[in-house]
């Protein structure tokens, strides 16, 4: 089963089956700023927002990350940041926006991790890369908000994603 969202009103096709609420993630591999992989493993016990997006050097994609990392009051939450650019290119932005409370991770070795999640666009323009979603995962890697955006050059819905935290941990 595959999903469709559209850029600037055209038809994208995605491959595979996007993560709904109450799915386990998928196990991932990807790679950090100091080229080193990271799996979703390494963050177990932890809450988790999973902000996928095409690429750092766009508007939306780059404004994404900033308001991210402006979520402070969630206890026990990482913040990933995923997308096809280099290790490098994602550096270079946090380091000239001074963002240091995020974790950039690029698919560049991991090939799967588009296909797993179902947001690597298989059509059009950007194909081979990732399309903008927003998935919240509970400590045990329980999706508890997903939201792939259905127009590539809209933004998510930020507070929806926070919120999903925030009731889970008022319960």
């Amino acid at each position: 089963m595959s999903s469709n969202v559209t850029l600037q009103g055209k038809t994208i096709s995605l491959v595979n089956k996007f993560p709904n609420k109450g799915d386990t993630a998928p196990q991932f591999r990807l790679v950090a700023g100091d080229l080193t992989d990271v799996s979703l493993n390494m963050f177990k016990g932890k809450r988790k927002i999973l902000n996928i997006f095409p690429c750092i050097d766009t508007s939306v994609c780059a404004l994404s990350v900033k308001k991210f990392s402006t979520v402070k009051d969630v206890d026990n939450m990482v913040m990933l940041c995923i997308s096809c650019d280099l290790p490098f290119t994602q550096s270079r932005f946090c380091c000239e926006e001074n963002i240091n409370n995020v974790i950039m991770l690029s698919a560049m070795r991991g090939s799967t991790f588009g296909h797993d999640y179902g947001v690597q666009i298989i059509n059009g323009p950007l194909e081979g890369i990732t399309a903008r979603a927003i998935i919240v995962l509970d400590e045990h890697d329980v999706v508890i908000y997903s939201e792939l955006v259905k127009e590539i050059t809209n933004e998510p819905h930020y507070e929806r994603a926070i919120s999903s935290l925030r009731e889970l941990s008022a319960n």
